[in-house]
């Protein structure tokens, strides 16, 4: 009489064992998904930052052909295309991620910045006029002033770089972009200074020491800033310097300039050399 009880009891005990493995299946399951998630998650960071830019161009153009519907893939593709310079194939990835219901105002800025490197001036100003004025960042407002100094709007370029210039706490970018707007304004003076504002922050910035050569020589101030440079660097700091003097009328000193970075190069200084058998060669005829 107890067979059909202890049957009941095995048949139920085998049904909650399976429902526990079911379960416990399915909990693996999810746990795996998550790993998963994170692991392409650490992976889609390293690609957009330490990874070579054209093998995560590669990357995210397969993940993304294989995941069409996720925009987050589609950014990072955009940025790797930006990262392996490739400006024109970023702009139209990030149009299509604008497209997207998901799209953000960082998205359309990030559009802008990469319709600015593809020399698509008139389409980034647009993009940008789509973004409300109470999204506020340093990309927008470094995108901006860059849009100004391109219109010739010099009050809205000054007025945009200045807020850029607070939002980050590395501005010398900026900054120096800010200097060379002022230079090929002929305010030299200006340049000056924001060439070394620009290299308080970031000593190493050879671009900064160059266009302070260049606003200097301008002022037919013809002696090297007092500026952290290794020997090539001082070097083609003179050189720079010799072909301001130079375009100014000042050819002697512009040839003594020469022949100090032809002695300070450690090695053969092909440009400046170069230079100098030309005026010598004027001088002769």
């Amino acid at each position: 009489m107890r067979h059909p009880v202890f049957l009941a009891l095995c048949l139920g005990g085998a049904v909650a064992l399976a429902g526990c493995q079911k379960s416990s299946e399915s909990e693996v399951n999810r746990a795996m998904k998550s790993v998963n998630v994170i692991d392409e998650s650490n992976l889609n960071d390293i690609m957009l930052t330490v990874g070579d830019p054209n093998e995560a161009v590669a990357y995210f153009r397969k993940t993304a052909a294989e995941n069409p519907e996720r925009i987050d893939l589609k950014r990072g593709l955009a940025k790797s295309y930006i990262r392996a310079k490739r400006p024109q194939e970023a702009a139209s990835v990030w149009a299509e991620v604008v497209a997207h219901p998901e799209a953000t105002n960082e998205d359309r800025v990030e559009f802008s910045d990469a319709l600015i490197r593809s020399n698509e001036w008139k389409r980034a100003e647009a993009e940008l006029h789509k973004v409300p004025p109470t999204y506020e960042t340093f990309l927008r407002y470094r995108l901006e002033a860059m849009i100004a100094d391109s219109n010739k709007d010099w009050k809205k370029a000054d007025s945009f770089y200045e807020i850029a210039a607070g939002m980050t706490t590395t501005p010398a970018g900026v900054l120096n972009n800010w200097g060379y707007s002022k230079l090929t304004r002929g305010d030299f003076k200006g340049a000056e200074k924001l060439f070394s504002d620009a290299l308080t922050y970031d000593p190493q910035l050879f671009t900064a020491k160059n266009n302070l050569v260049l606003s200097r020589g301008a002022q037919r101030n013809y002696s090297l800033p007092v500026v952290a440079m290794t020997q090539p660097e001082r070097a083609q700091l003179l050189h720079t310097m010799a072909l301001s003097a130079i375009k100014q009328g000042d050819v002697q000193i512009g040839k003594g300039l020469l022949r100090e970075a032809i002695d300070t190069n450690p090695q053969y200084f092909e440009e400046a050399e170069r230079a100098l058998a030309a005026l010598d060669a004027n001088v002769t005829n």
